[in-house]
């Protein structure tokens, strides 16, 4: 079962957690033809981590890659920034930067 994480991805879960669900339980090619083909933002960092994840497959476990599949996915709050905006009348807003950290786990069928 290998594994690879991607932590402070500045990217929020929220927009991010709706590609997982496409991607969740599918064999790793089929999940990387997904994420090429959609216009997201987060379908290219999470391409790169699921490779990471192969190579991590390849190398540690010398699994096949035709038969490895995604079994775990899934995306945890990461640290927050907290900027503040100009608002009318000199005051400030908080505006809230948020990040997340996606892992990956993969096995075999």
């Amino acid at each position: 079962m290998a594994r690879a994480v991607v932590r402070n991805l500045r990217i929020s879960p929220r927009k991010v957690r709706p590609l997982l669900n496409l991607v969740r339980g599918k064999a790793v090619a089929d999940a990387l033809a997904v994420l090429n083909f959609t216009p997201r933002a987060g379908s290219k960092p999470l391409m790169k981590l699921i490779n990471s994840a192969i190579a991590n497959a390849i190398d540690r476990e010398k699994a096949d890659v035709d038969k490895l599949v995604i079994s775990k996915l899934f995306a945890d709050n990461g640290p927050t920034m907290r900027r503040f905006r100009a608002r009318a009348m000199g005051r400030a807003t908080r505006v809230k930067k948020r990040s997340t950290h996606v892992t990956v786990e993969l096995s075999t069928k």
